[in-house]
């Protein structure tokens, strides 16, 4: 399912792809193809690392706070229009996921891949990425209480998710890579973003009417998923209403992602490092601007995914990797970005891995001898850092333990080489 991958085991079917920065002593980072291929060498923008592993941080540390009733506001989302600067981890991440599209498939196709051999290798990556979601969304699959079986409640199973948008994300906006013009990328954008905004403001839902963004059940994306995936399947954290990874609001995710491809092309556009830097900057500037602007008649909304949302949101991203790109790969200061590197290279594993275990230290239990029965996690969180301070601050001091022990095992794979990917 994954490609374990670590130095020292070169053959025909490697390619070496040298990173600008290293550690000292850091072996060469290698990725396995099911193809032999040329031997070149390719450098990774150090900056897209980076941005990546600042973002992945940004998602482990908002999904593991010590406690849920004790969480300062910048790190929960908006209660539903707005945002916060947690609403900016999500999109973030897809624009990413877009910028890789043309760098990696670039590559392929000047070496000679076949398009059809990269559309088999995208869906293939995609459905993994969707079963991941899934598996996180079913683990564990069994419970000992009060017998041995399958743990009740599968039937019932949230079949969306982060990871399972980011699949259906990467596939569509790989697809239009690989088999459309650029004009006809930004044609189905804008089409996705207009129809997007007409479809949510204009078509009626049964028993609520048109136009109830306002209303979480009531407008058309929680109609359409209600319809199509039904209550059972939904986010049981808004009682299966709506969700917030909801089929139809992927539409406009999927620009976002697209407008990741648009920036990718630029690092592989013949342009001086000043040039490339200017681009990202204004015309992230200018999509930042106009989603602020468009907020005013289709409000900024993470859970449904607004046209004005995507925008904003891409704008911001784009304008935050200039930022790096003119620090980390034009300047050359890198020393800064290592630990982010760090998670980079490893965003999807850490991503999972923390995930799953972060929901095994809620649900495995510990039997006291006052009879009471705590979570793992609720005998660490009450023993070690509640006595540290304010509830919030115990809150946000068990999440930043949670991203440094998560660094100290993405620091051993990163010594050895060690790169997990889809």
């Amino acid at each position: 399912m994954w490609h374990m991958l670590q130095s020292g085991r070169c053959g025909k079917y490697l390619t070496v792809n040298h990173p600008t920065t290293q550690p000292p002593n850091h072996p060469t980072t290698m990725s396995v193809v099911t193809e032999p291929v040329a031997k070149a060498k390719s450098v990774r923008l150090v900056s897209l690392d980076a941005f990546r592993g600042a973002t992945i941080i940004g998602m482990i540390l908002v999904n593991n706070p010590g406690s849920w009733a004790n969480v300062y506001a910048p790190l929960l989302h908006a209660e539903w229009h707005g945002w916060t600067p947690t609403d900016l981890v999500f999109p973030f991440f897809l624009y990413i996921v877009g910028i890789a599209i043309p760098l990696a498939f670039g590559k392929y196709l000047a070496r000679g891949d076949s398009r059809g051999m990269l559309l088999r290798k995208t869906v293939k990556r995609s459905a993994i990425l969707f079963g991941l979601g899934v598996f996180m969304a079913a683990f564990p699959f069994i419970t000992f209480e009060p017998d041995f079986g399958l743990r009740p409640g599968l039937e019932r199973l949230r079949i969306m998710g982060v990871l399972q948008r980011i699949a259906l994300c990467y596939l569509a906006a790989a697809v239009l890579f690989l088999y459309a013009k650029p004009r006809t990328e930004w044609i189905i954008a804008a089409a996705l973003l207009l129809g997007y905004w007409a479809a949510m403001m204009l078509i009626p839902v049964p028993g609520y009417g048109a136009g109830q963004i306002d209303i979480p059940e009531a407008n058309l994306a929680a109609y359409l998923d209600r319809l199509v995936l039904t209550e059972a399947h939904l986010w049981a954290g808004a009682d299966r209403m709506w969700d917030p990874e909801g089929l139809f609001s992927t539409l406009p995710a999927i620009v976002t992602t697209l407008i990741g491809v648009w920036a990718g092309r630029l690092f592989s556009a013949d342009l001086s490092p000043v040039d490339r830097t200017a681009k990202l900057f204004v015309y992230g500037f200018a999509m930042l601007t106009a989603g602020y602007l468009w907020a005013w008649a289709f409000p900024l909304n993470k859970a449904l995914w607004t046209s004005s949302y995507v925008l904003f949101t891409a704008g911001i991203a784009q304008c935050v990797l200039a930022v790096c790109y003119w620090f980390a790969d034009v300047q050359g200061r890198q020393r800064w970005t290592i630990p982010l590197q760090v998670y980079g290279v490893n965003a999807i594993t850490v991503f999972f891995f923390s995930g799953l275990v972060g929901k095994a230290l809620y649900l495995i239990r510990i039997a006291q001898p006052d009879g009471s029965s705590p979570t793992i996690k609720g005998l660490l969180y009450d023993a070690v850092f509640v006595p540290l301070g304010p509830p919030k601050v115990a809150s946000l001091l068990f999440a930043l333990t949670w991203i440094t022990v998560w660094f100290g095992v993405l620091w051993a794979m990163w010594k050895r080489g060690l790169v997990v990917k889809v």
